[in-house]
């Protein structure tokens, strides 16, 4: 069939019917991750500069910290750390060209799920009984 002269090509599957699989998943959620990083680390820079520049600068940034929204974006920080952390590991170990192989390529990607939430639950709780 052809449209304008052009012989009609198949068009690239759509969202609405291409499966999501772990791989395209996992390599979305590392360029999330990625950026979500980035958003964290200003948030410790405010707080560091705050503790530099005076008790009441660092009153108001400790006041956010520990409010409850404060505490969901520390969570989802470190979440974010670990999970870029560990897939960090796993491109490192591709860029020495192991683990290419689809059985190995699904079990690090759960791997790096495991690791992620081991992590974090193993740093929070560390944190919260240390007195944080």
């Amino acid at each position: 069939m052809q449209t304008g002269g052009k012989a009609a090509r198949p068009l690239s599957p759509h969202l609405q019917i291409y499966r999501p699989q772990i791989t395209s998943i996992l390599s979305i959620l590392h360029r999330i991750t990625g950026i979500a990083l980035s958003v964290g680390t200003l948030m410790l820079t405010w707080w560091l500069l705050a503790a530099a520049a005076g008790p009441d600068y660092f009153a108001t940034a400790h006041g956010f910290i520990t409010s409850w929204f404060g505490w969901l974006l520390l969570f989802g920080w470190s979440v974010a750390l670990f999970y870029h952390l560990a897939n960090g590991i796993r491109h490192l170990a591709w860029d020495a060209g192991w683990g290419f192989e689809i059985p190995q390529v699904y079990t690090t990607g759960y791997a790096v799920l495991a690791a992620t939430a081991i992590l974090t639950a193993i740093a929070w709780i560390a944190g919260l009984t240390m007195g944080g």
